[in-house]
């Protein structure tokens, strides 16, 4: 089968290799949509995982069940699934937390184990959430919607708890876009987004949220938010969060910043204004929830697939460290 395969740290190509057999527990998905991630780059550079390799990367795909193992009787071939990629070992002190995506030894699909850039992937079953008649290419969003849900989750954004009346997010690529309309979904009526790039600001109008041009007056000069997101992973952007938030607040670092980085903080304005202070990192058993989402969506979220190419057009992406201001997320696509 074909396939985009890491052969080494920085060395990504198109392979011809063997159809994965399956395993007890497992099922045979053909992949019909796969998003990249810049997770997926960091794999290939190995500054994320256990840079092992060969590797099939892609973490983030729906399909359709080809074949399943002998014991499986939970999916049948012809089922339309989503893949969740996160394999916790299910018994370290992060797992009995519920923190199944903190595991202490991680594996994932597309990571650690070959995963949905090609035209098959083997994945075990209880991993498969059926995604009804909805589109490969939205389905294919549940792992990047999960995540931002955790990141909701971790930020208290739950049943329990009101609703923000404001919220501003930094950061108009797919996933500060993802994490604002998530926002919107969850009942915050005014949702806004900052960002450098005016065509991406102009497509964030386009989805219905109020575009903000990071660094001008109009940013300076709107009110505090109850709730801030930083989607951009720039550390000067999160040291700026806290200026943004309202007293009583919220703040939530989502972005991926360099592990070395620093920022500065007053302690005293997190406590005189009691702001609090939260943190995300990757899903976190939310694929069910997120493809419910994406099933009542009016397609807003689908508009945020920019491409959807085949694999050998897929393999450039992943030596771009920064694109056009118009891609958003890109996707390989099999589509029948």
């Amino acid at each position: 089968m074909k396939a985009i395969r890491f052969t080494a740290a920085g060395v990504a190509g198109m392979a011809d290799i063997d159809l994965p057999k399956v395993k007890p527990g497992h099922a045979l998905v053909r992949v019909r949509a796969a998003g990249l991630c810049h997770t997926d780059i960091e794999v290939l550079h190995g500054r994320y995982g256990e840079g092992a390799f060969p590797l099939v990367p892609g973490h983030e795909y729906a399909g359709t069940v080809e074949a399943v193992a002998s014991d499986v009787t939970t999916v049948k071939p012809g089922d339309r699934v989503a893949v969740d990629p996160n394999i916790p070992c299910g018994h370290c002190p992060a797992c009995g937390k519920g923190l199944t995506n903190l595991c202490a030894s991680l594996r994932a699909y597309g990571v650690t184990e070959n995963g949905g850039f090609a035209e098959f992937s083997v994945v075990a079953v209880d991993h498969l959430h059926g995604i009804g008649n909805l589109a490969f290419a939205t389905a294919a969003l549940a792992e990047p919607l999960a995540c931002v849900l955790n990141g909701l989750g971790a930020a208290g954004l739950g049943a329990s708890n009101s609703t923000p009346g404001t919220a501003l997010v930094f950061g108009a690529g797919p996933i500060g876009l993802l994490l604002a309309l998530s926002l919107r979904a969850k009942g915050v009526k005014s949702v806004a987004v900052a960002d450098i790039s005016e065509q991406r600001l102009a497509f964030a109008e386009a989805l219905g949220l109020e575009p903000l041009v990071s660094g001008s007056q109009a940013l300076s000069r709107a009110q505090a938010f109850d709730f801030v997101a930083d989607a951009t992973g720039v550390a000067k952007v999160v040291e700026g969060m806290i200026g943004f938030t309202a007293d009583g607040g919220t703040a939530l670092l989502f972005g991926v910043c360099a592990p070395d980085a620093r920022i500065s903080v007053a302690p005293f304005e997190i406590f005189r204004r009691q702001i609090r202070l939260a943190g995300s990192h990757s899903l976190n058993r939310n694929i069910p929830q997120a493809l419910d989402i994406l099933s009542q969506d009016d397609g807003t979220m689908a508009r945020l697939v920019s491409h959807q190419l085949p694999l050998s057009e897929l393999l450039p992406f992943f030596a771009k460290a920064s694109g056009d201001p118009t891609t958003m997320k890109v996707q390989f696509s099999s589509e029948p």
